[in-house]
């Protein structure tokens, strides 16, 4: 069986033990079982002033050394009843069959429908009244001081991992996905002869370790793949723009296999995954890539775009993806302190007062008067310049960390 030792926790102060749903109901548990109220909130003070040492945890039983305020350190334990090879196998099949659960504790989660579930197939993952069984060198026999700190800081520690609940319970983490990936395995093929609908990308996101990992280099392609073409000399259904259909399939070829490059660069694993693009979003890159004039018209049609407006956007697209469509489209209003150190990089861009550039601020919009050059504060922190031309703001450059150098790139260009 596997045992998890955590180093000790540092002292606490104006919080709570715990926050999350299971960690409450372990304290609740430990409130219940012990007779003497008086022993637990002693118990709260010694954990709080920081006297539990490293906490061992294996299946039935959790263990630390508490130090009274004299110095004095008992060996402190708490017995926790193991679940059956019955409870596991009901709870291991209830899990394999719920992608849901599987992605709730991947993310150290324990969604309060788990415990529900399990209870309904008369597994009880949470102890009750008499559960948490104190075992105290110090002698006492029932719930001690020494017993009742360390059951606090258990409560600590579940509420950043449930599976060190698990755990007490009989189950390590890498033993019970193992498990439940064998489950899934044979529910998976014992349910095959019928192909699923699908499932949200979420929830097969949060399966991907039940799959063979991915290659280690994505396959060369020399050449772009030739579009697939769909009407093979027929006429299409009514309705239906063949051509459109064709551009959508070769995009989402070319975006999948940029994602998949990304996916298998060095350090992708520390990284978040990307935001979902919006609506617009997706539209304005689409018509970055020089889709047929038809395609492009859909576009700016199914967006609520002029086309000289989606001109515009595809121009800031190129010079920035999402955060320069946002420098183009957004209006908001930056903090205090973020204008105020603006105004300072500004003026000390220009020592000679009398070349200096006389500037009006909306927003997050900086317009340098009688020159048609502008600069704009994006919220990811990087100033985007922008010229008038034809009566409209156009994007005129790369954003820049530095807004004296974004406005006077702008200006040498007038």
């Amino acid at each position: 069986m596997t045992e998890r030792t955590f180093e000790a926790l540092p002292p606490v102060r104006d919080r709570a033990f715990a926050g999350s749903w299971w960690g409450l109901a372990w304290l609740r548990a430990l409130e219940d079982s012990a007779l003497d109220g008086q022993q637990v909130k002693a118990g709260r003070r010694h954990a709080r002033a920081g006297a539990v040492g490293a906490v061992s945890v294996r299946p039935g039983r959790i263990t630390a050394l508490v130090r009274d305020p004299d110095g004095t350190a008992y060996r402190s334990d708490v017995l926790v009843q193991q679940l059956s090879e019955a409870d596991w196998d009901r709870f291991l099949t209830l899990v394999a069959d719920r992608a849901g659960h599987i992605a709730a504790l991947l993310d150290r989660d324990m969604p309060p429908h788990l415990g529900e579930d399990a209870a309904a197939v008369g597994v009880e993952l949470l102890p009750g009244i008499g559960d948490l069984e104190p075992e105290c060198a110090c002698g006492a026999w029932d719930h001690c001081p020494h017993t009742a700190a360390l059951c606090h800081q258990v409560a600590r520690l579940l509420d950043q991992d449930p599976f060190v609940l698990l755990l007490l319970r009989g189950r390590g983490e890498r033993e019970l996905l193992d498990e439940v990936q064998a489950r899934s395995t044979v529910h998976a093929t014992a349910h095959a002869p019928e192909p699923p609908a699908g499932i949200p990308a979420r929830e097969a996101f949060a399966v991907r370790w039940l799959v063979p990992p991915l290659p280690e280099t994505v396959p060369a392609v020399d050449a772009p793949c030739r579009p697939p073409v769909l009407t093979g000399g027929t006429s299409p259904a009514p309705g239906l723009d063949a051509g459109a259909l064709e551009f959508l399939i070769a995009d989402a070829a070319a975006r999948a296999r940029q994602l998949l490059a990304e996916a298998l660069a060095p350090g992708h694993e520390h990284t978040s995954p990307p935001e979902e693009p919006t609506l617009r979003q997706d539209a304005v890159r689409m018509a970055a890539s020089a889709p047929p004039e038809r395609v492009t018209a859909r576009l700016a049609a199914g967006c609520d775009y002029g086309r000289a407006e989606l001109a515009r956007a595809v121009r800031a697209w190129e010079y920035g993806g999402p955060a320069g469509l946002a420098a183009l489209e957004e209006e908001w209003t930056p903090g205090p302190a973020e204008l105020a150190r603006a105004r300072d990089r500004l003026a000390a861009a220009w020592q000679d007062e009398d070349g200096a550039p006389r500037l009006r601020a909306a927003g997050n919009r900086w317009t340098a008067l009688g020159t048609g050059a502008q600069v704009r504060y994006g919220r990811e922190g990087r100033w985007w310049p922008f010229r008038k031309e034809g009566g409209h703001w156009q994007p005129a450059g790369p954003g820049d960390d530095d807004p004296a150098a974004a406005l006077a790139g702008v200006l040498a260009g007038d």
